[in-house]
């Protein structure tokens, strides 16, 4: 039995009981009342702009048997009507959901894979966890939920789950050691370190720092790396011999490497040498990165065991989550690729790239800015520019604060005419329907805060209309 008791949760989270059984056996855990199921446990998160502890009663109400509460006070005539639940109250509810995930987590002796880096997480995570779900019944990260709140609350999902696959997302110095502190992970990936928080952090030396904070507690964790990122394998020849650590990469000499590459539009093809023998491979999404992605996942599948074919067809047969590369063909050959979730730096560069794959279309860019740069974030922009000219975008828009500088780089090589600088959101929609002719490629790419996935989605919805 790997359920936890009330007993357990008051013992882990030094809560009081107000009224319930501590024999009662939790199951299940949220902190949303408006999707909250029979038998739920549900922990009340305070929020920076509300408070879910104001909601335990509605959590009742809407069937859940157990709630966890900080700084409410409920009167005895409230305690008597919910005498057949379980209220347990305690100093402080996001450490109390911290402690059970650890608790939790510590009752399985299995593989705990977890996974961070500047750019990449998620679409790794995706092709990570396809792979070792070939061998293992896997759990894995669902969408974006890589916080201090999403991470545990994935632990908290475990039942007879034989492998779990978690994605670790931070912003500041501290955040990925909480996680790890939480996870407990073996397997250990860092996809690469780029220029995502640079704002928060200063330079991608303290990045690095940040992202390593995933290997305390254990050297004998197994930690994977991609050997072609700079600082990466910097560090990698600085600690190869104090660390158990895998490498991949396509161009550094390392353990799991890509050879004969043929990127396509919507694929990739590459050989690589898997347990020692050489195998084809081919990824259904485009661009390097994402073979890099699938170096990584083999490199997982070498460590787990598992055997060739099966790590194969886990890269073969993924799918991504939404919103990132995803290549919508729509009627007229008009396409889009929606990878406007998020942005950085090197993002920016793999979808441009990525773009530049579609040789017989005309290239429309559609980007905007990227978020937590700081001091950097004229010079990042610029440098978007420039991967802009490199591409051969032939029609460039942009819209946001720092975006102009990409416009005004990309000026530089591309003629003035072909490139616009807009105010909002419906400008570009307007622009787009204006301009887009049968046969178009247009790429979407922004931080999630500007919303250009809700361009892309309409101007799918236009032009799948479209007779």
């Amino acid at each position: 039995m790997k359920d936890l008791t009330i007993k357990n949760i008051l013992e882990v989270t030094k809560g009081k009981l107000l009224v319930g059984n501590e024999e009662y056996i939790c199951k299940n855990y949220s902190k949303d009342t408006r999707i909250i199921k029979k038998e739920d446990c549900y922990i009340g998160i305070k929020g920076e702009n509300f408070d879910g502890n104001m909601f335990w009663e509605k959590a009742l109400e809407n069937g859940a048997s157990t709630v966890i509460v900080q700084n409410v006070e409920i009167e005895a005539g409230k305690l008597k009507k919910w005498s057949n639940k379980n209220i347990i109250k305690v100093e402080n509810t996001l450490e109390a959901l911290y402690e059970i995930a650890r608790y939790k987590r510590n009752l399985y002796d299995i593989p705990i894979i977890a996974i961070t880096g500047s750019v990449g997480k998620t679409s790794t995570k995706d092709i990570v966890a396809n792979v070792v779900s070939k061998k293992y019944k896997t759990l894995k990260t669902e969408g974006n939920n890589n916080n201090n709140i999403g991470l545990p609350f994935t632990i908290l999902k475990m039942k007879d789950e034989e492998a779990v696959v978690l994605e670790m997302g931070m912003n500041h110095f501290g955040e990925i050691s909480l996680l790890a502190s939480i996870a407990n992970p073996n397997i250990c990936i860092i996809t690469n370190i780029g220029t995502s928080h640079i704002g928060n952090l200063g330079s991608r030396e303290n990045i690095l720092k940040a992202k390593l904070e995933i290997l305390e507690g254990s050297k004998k964790r197994a930690v994977i790396i991609n050997n072609d990122n700079d600082l990466l394998h910097k560090w990698y020849e600085e600690n190869k011999e104090k660390y158990n650590i895998k490498t991949y990469s396509i161009k550094e000499k390392s353990d799991v490497m890509a050879k004969n590459i043929d990127l396509k539009e919507q694929s990739s093809n590459f050989t690589c040498k898997i347990n020692g023998k050489e195998e084809k491979i081919t990824v259904p999404v485009g661009g390097e990165h994402f073979i890099l992605n699938s170096l990584c996942a083999i490199t997982v599948g070498e460590v787990l065991g598992i055997e060739n074919k099966k790590i194969i067809e886990g890269i073969e047969k993924f799918e991504l989550t939404k919103k990132r590369m995803d290549i919508y063909d729509l009627k007229e050959g008009i396409k889009i690729i929606n990878d406007a979730y998020n942005a950085s730096l090197e993002s920016m560069k793999a979808s441009l790239k990525v773009l530049s794959k579609f040789n017989e279309n005309r290239k429309i860019a559609v980007l905007g800015d990227m978020f937590e740069l700081g001091d950097y974030a004229e010079e990042i922009h610029k440098k978007v520019g420039e991967e802009v000219a490199k591409n051969n975008v032939d029609i460039l828009i942009t819209s946001g604060k720092n975006s102009k500088y990409i416009a005004e780089t990309a000026e530089k090589e591309l003629k003035k005419e072909n490139i616009y600088y807009l105010e909002n959101k419906e400008e570009i929609e307007k622009l787009l329907q204006k301009i887009v002719k049968p046969g178009d490629v247009i790429l979407f790419k922004a931080s999630n805060g500007m919303k250009f996935y809700e361009i892309a989605e309409r101007m799918i919805n236009l032009w799948k209309r479209k007779n």
